[in-house]
């Protein structure tokens, strides 16, 4: 971490080698397509490379950190008009062949204990929490995809990250 924010660059790459493929993973389940989450990722690394100063330990740690600036952008980048606008234009044979894709693998959470501690969820929870943060979901698409109320989604979320915020620290 010293040595990024020294901003030597053969710590990036270090880091590069020890982080990507878990933030590919994360980033691909979300945007489900390869081509688009290298792009995402890339765009996360020089983020994370500009805001690396800023980087505080004593408030997370810094994968959690990592995987929410890679989180948000994946996000960032479903959600906006030229991404939708190019997922509809697909080629039939092309969007078929996607749905029959098997998700990405390179994700492992219980390499860093995420699966044991999401497991103590109750499975209302850690349905929502799958959906909000591994699918790219907003809480009103929760809601409808779940088919309950706003509020449900939203106090359980709550309820749920709180719980997991006492569990990692």
């Amino acid at each position: 971490m010293r040595r990024l924010k020294a901003r030597d660059e053969s710590a990036l790459t270090q880091f590069y080698d020890c982080y990507a493929s878990a933030l590919f993973g994360v980033i691909s389940r979300i945007v489900k397509d390869d081509d688009t989450a290298e792009d995402v990722l890339q765009e996360a690394l020089v983020k994370i490379w500009n805001a690396f100063p800023a980087y505080d330990a004593e408030k997370g740690r810094l994968f959690t950190w990592v995987l929410n600036i890679c989180r948000n952008l994946a996000i960032d980048k479903i959600r906006s008009r030229q991404y939708r606008v190019g997922t509809r234009t697909q080629g039939l044979d092309d969007s078929l062949a996607a749905q029959r894709m098997p998700a990405a693998d390179s994700f492992r959470p219980e390499h860093i204990g995420l699966r044991e501690v999401v497991q103590t969820l109750v499975p209302e929870q850690r349905q929502i929490i799958d959906l909000l943060y591994f699918g790219g979901y907003t809480q009103s698409e929760v809601a409808e995809e779940l088919k309950l109320p706003l509020g449900t989604v939203k106090t359980r979320a709550r309820t749920a990250i709180k719980l997991l915020g006492k569990l990692i620290r």
